[in-house]
C-alpha cells in the first residue's frame, strides 16, 4: 500500500489521485504517523432512471387515491409567470 503526508495530498493532488487509480487505496501519515486511509469508490455501473412525471403522478394517484393537488400547480404557474421588468429583460432580480 503507498503511503503520502497529508503536504503530499495538498499539494500534489492530481498525482496521488492518480497513484489512488492504480492502487486502490493509500495510506495518508502526519509525522511518520498514519492519520488516514483513502479508499477508491466503485462507480455506479448502472445509471439511474429520469425522473418521468407521468409515472410519479400515477404513483402519487396510487398512494394518495387523488391525483397531484391543484393547488401546487397554481402557485407554480403563478411564480413563474412573474412579470417583473428584471425579469422581462433577463437580468436576475435584486434582493436585499
Amino acid at each position: 500500500m503507498k503511503s503520502v503526508t497529508v503536504r503530499d495530498i495538498r499539494h500534489r493532488w492530481p498525482e496521488t489521485e492518480k497513484a489512488l487509480q492504480v492502487e486502490g487505496e493509500i495510506l495518508v501519515t502526519r509525522d511518520a504517523q498514519p492519520i488516514a486511509k483513502l479508499v477508491r469508490i466503485a462507480t455506479p455501473t448502472e445509471a439511474r432512471p429520469r425522473f418521468n412525471p407521468a409515472i410519479h403522478a400515477l404513483w402519487q394517484q396510487k398512494v394518495s387515491g387523488r391525483g397531484a393537488t391543484p393547488w401546487v400547480d397554481r402557485a407554480l404557474a403563478e411564480s413563474r409567470a412573474d412579470s417583473s421588468p428584471a425579469r422581462q429583460s433577463g437580468k436576475p432580480k435584486r434582493t436585499r
